[in-house]
């Protein structure tokens, strides 16, 4: 952004991150990186960013599947010395300042669990966990060897989504009352996303459910952003198996609604969109305003019309995930807002409490972290 040129590599049709190149600061090495599995689908995006980046250095990758980690050897010209079947034996031969994980989201815990050993710091590809319990268990290893966990999601790095939040905070258009989340695509078969993305993204083990855990979790990570990291008082949602023949084993299609004090958030989660969605509505007493693609948001206050207008460029190193990381780890910059590990905990039993409530057809309170289910709908 500005001076520096972004690269949106997949806008969902691949579902890999959006990075920036940059320059390492004058004099400072680069900032060492490792890699955990293969099988995310957003990795692409990170490799062919990463390996032209001056200020980041790729030192090791841990993937169990041979096959898969020769592909990818030999798709990017990878060297064989920084490849490995094992996490824990690369981490002790590469000594990386921070980890990267791709592997599926079951697999997010012990990720984290084998780094905190090592005091080595996390990002993970969205969403943080499959379930509460992983989420909390993750939480304690992060707390036990003080170390950064941090979820990078794309929208994290949209323009529109932080003009929204602001102009939301300064009470622009009032107390915040409600807030609509859509985001998907066709689904990850339609869209061709390589099997061994496919396979655990259609697993409710590996992935925790369908469209509900691969994008719910998007709206839920900005409307807990939105409302200052309340955990939300009920949650309540519906999933369907539009598509049985394709997806038999997890949702394509769920809807959560969310329940505050004052305020509602309804969130859109589906693989049966037309089109790619990344919609974020934000509506308060007086006005409203709703992001327009990655960089622009239109909005209405009392007594005009809706108007769209340009988002401000987000300021380095706030604006792209590896710079983010970066400043987190070695200049101890505090985490905070859609990648912290304190939103991504709430986000995690938002989740969980979704799941349980469309198995059981039963709004869940959400006052604790000991979720109970009440009354009917």
């Amino acid at each position: 952004m500005k001076s520096l040129l972004c690269l949106t590599l997949t806008a969902f049709c691949l579902n890999v991150s959006t990075f920036c190149l940059a320059q390492t600061p004058s004099g400072a090495p680069p900032f060492r990186v490792a890699v955990a599995g293969l099988v995310h689908g957003h990795v692409e995006g990170f490799l062919q960013q990463a390996l032209h980046r001056s200020d980041i250095q790729l030192v090791g990758i841990a993937e169990p599947d041979r096959q898969l980690t020769v592909r990818y050897q030999n798709r990017f010209g990878l060297d064989g010395s920084i490849l490995f079947a094992d996490l824990g034996a690369m981490l002790r031969k590469t000594h990386p300042q921070a980890v990267l994980v791709y592997t599926n989201t079951f697999e997010h815990r012990r990720v984290v669990e084998i780094c905190a050993r090592y005091k080595i710091p996390v990002m993970m590809e969205k969403p943080l966990a499959v379930s509460a319990t992983d989420a909390h268990a993750i939480e304690r290893a992060a707390r036990n060897a003080k170390i950064p966990v941090l979820v990078n999601y794309v929208t994290t790095w949209y323009a529109s989504n932080h003009a929204a939040y602001s102009l939301a905070h300064k009470k622009t258009i009032g107390d915040i009352r409600k807030i609509v989340a859509a985001n998907g695509h066709r689904g990850p078969k339609e869209i061709g996303v390589p099997p061994e993305f496919l396979a655990w993204l259609t697993d409710p083990k590996l992935d925790g459910g369908g469209a509900l855990y691969d994008f719910g979790c998007y709206g839920a990570d900005l409307a807990t952003w939105l409302m200052n990291d309340q955990r939300p008082l009920t949650v309540t949602a519906v999933t369907q198996h539009i598509k049985p023949e394709v997806y038999p084993h997890v949702d394509d299609e769920a809807t959560i609604i969310l329940t505050y004090p004052k305020a509602q958030a309804i969130i859109q989660a589906s693989w049966n969109w037309p089109y790619d969605r990344t919609d974020l509505q934000v509506f308060g007493q007086t006005g409203y305003v709703k992001t327009a693609g990655q960089n622009d948001v239109r909005m209405r206050l009392p007594g005009g019309n809706e108007q769209q207008i340009p988002a401000s460029a987000i300021p380095a190193p706030e604006n792209d995930p590896l710079s983010y990381l970066r400043a987190v780890v070695l200049s101890g910059k505090k985490t905070t807002g859609p990648s912290s590990l304190e939103t991504n905990i709430i986000v995690a039993e938002i989740l969980d409490a979704a799941r349980r409530s469309a198995a059981i057809g039963r709004t869940i309170r959400l006052t604790s972290r000991s979720p109970t289910a009440i009354g009917h709908r």
